[in-house]
């Protein structure tokens, strides 16, 4: 049963028509620095409590390591390649169709609050639209405006709020409340007392982004809406330290993905299917039973959502665009694909030096200071910036993807397979690899001619 049979019959069983949709976003969080994914350090206890109430994925990730690629490939439900929009602070072809498109001719009044990093208009026509406030807060007033306007039209909703949080610099939050000789620091970081007191300024963050969240999660009680609504909370890719964000590691594009569905989803279920970002449009409109206008590379998870299935994908696909990116390489593209059990990347061109904000930062450059006396710290700068053609990670054994497998006797065969899933998905996209690397600067709007 699919599309409007079975969101009917969904309805009949939970007395719900048409539900809303919230879907929250922090930007720039790594998965494991919250607390119901195991992270020691964060205080999120909103996030925390919000996991036990619905459905955890495991394996959540998106396609793009960077906000605002991976925001088209949310709201669009397609991959980064296929609309254009796969370098950051980039767009969207025109003639691309987004959520609102879907969702408007059936009643539903679309908006994003907060962070938006998507363009152009004509591809989001939001029929509201909140920047954050002056100081990179989410309007929570906006929030009340749209909410008030909904219910006194008596018209479902599909809301986007986007957090700025913890998005660089650190300067939300108090860091105080963790101690930087106690926190535990992923291992590839240079463990340095300049990178403890940054973590704990990331933390703190997280904290200030958990109660955003909490907010939100009671504008909606306040509004006696949660019964009636489905819930989404993602962390988007990793921070902006080295080997998360512009990288397809694990930390890279890994990401916290929550569902509540009061009456639907089971509290506190635990799912290790692989959904991915570009999953979630379907998703929604296959529960507000429309179908899409056009096919999407994505595919509905609802029937994981009413606990019908187990499995989803087998695999789940990233790139990384550096060209065009602020202090990033001249040219440095990066493909992946991971199931379970393995991550395989290609660095299309391995002779270039790896560069982005993060390596011309002050912290950087102490963890090089580092590297002259300290074989680690020499070891994590080089592998940063300088990388083989191909990389294989044993992910039940590796999470941090620090141990390249690729040169390892039995490899052979798992990365053939790999290269041959990575090359079929690529092609399917459009992707060319190289050539599309280096036309990466044409699908930014600064770069664009203007008449």
């Amino acid at each position: 049963m699919a599309g409007l049979q079975l969101i009917n019959a969904v309805a009949a069983e939970t007395k719900q028509v048409k539900p809303n949709f919230v879907v929250f976003m922090a930007d720039d969080c790594s998965y494991f620095d919250i607390g119901c994914y195991g992270s020691q350090n964060s205080k999120t206890p909103n996030i925390d409590k919000f996991a036990t109430e619905g459905i955890l994925f495991t394996n959540g990730y998106q396609a793009a390591s960077m906000s605002s690629p991976t925001r088209h490939n949310l709201l669009t439900g397609l991959w980064p390649v296929k609309t254009g929009a796969y370098p950051n602070h980039t767009m969207a072809e025109e003639g691309t169709l987004s959520i609102v498109q879907h969702l408007k001719p059936i009643g539903y009044q679309v908006a994003l609050i907060g962070k938006s990093h998507v363009q152009p208009k004509s591809v989001f026509p939001w029929d509201f639209e909140a920047r954050l406030t002056e100081n990179n807060d989410i309007n929570f007033s906006a929030v009340d405006s749209f909410i008030v306007a909904c219910k006194r039209k008596n018209e479902p909703f599909c809301l986007f709020v986007m957090s700025n949080q913890p998005h660089t610099p650190w300067n939300k939050g108090d860091p105080s409340i963790f101690d930087p000789v106690k926190i535990k620091l992923p291992p590839y970081y240079v463990d340095i007392p300049e990178t403890r007191k940054a973590f704990c300024q990331y933390l703190a963050e997280i904290n200030y982004m958990d109660m955003e969240f909490g907010r939100l999660l009671m504008k909606l009680d306040e509004y006696k809406l949660i019964e009636n609504s489905v819930v989404i909370y993602l962390s988007e890719q990793g921070n902006s330290l080295p080997f998360a964000k512009y990288t397809c590691y694990d930390a890279g594009v890994h990401s916290a993905f929550l569902v509540r569905w009061p009456g639907v989803i089971k509290p506190g279920s635990t799912s290790d299917a692989i959904v991915e970002y570009v999953d979630v449009v379907p998703t929604i409109l296959d529960i507000a039973g429309v179908k899409p206008y056009i096919p999407m590379d994505g595919i509905s998870i609802l029937p994981l959502l009413l606990g019908k299935a187990k499995e989803h994908k087998q695999y789940t696909f990233s790139l990384q665009t550096t060209r065009g990116i602020i202090s990033g390489s001249e040219y440095y593209g990066i493909r992946s694909v991971a199931d379970k059990k393995y991550r395989y990347i290609v660095n299309l061109t391995p002779e270039a030096t790896f560069k982005n904000l993060e390596t011309q930062s002050q912290l950087f450059k102490k963890w090089q200071e580092k590297a002259d006396t300290d074989t680690l710290a020499r070891w994590l700068t080089n592998r940063y910036q300088h990388r083989p053609g191909i990389e294989l990670y044993d992910l039940d054994m590796d999470r941090y993807c620090m141990h390249n497998i690729a040169h390892e006797p039995g490899s052979k065969d798992i990365i053939e397979k790999m290269d041959n899933v990575l090359l079929e998905w690529m092609n399917s996209c459009g992707d060319k690899g190289e050539d599309t690397e280096l036309n990466a600067l044409s699908h930014q709007p600064r770069n664009m001619k203007r008449d």
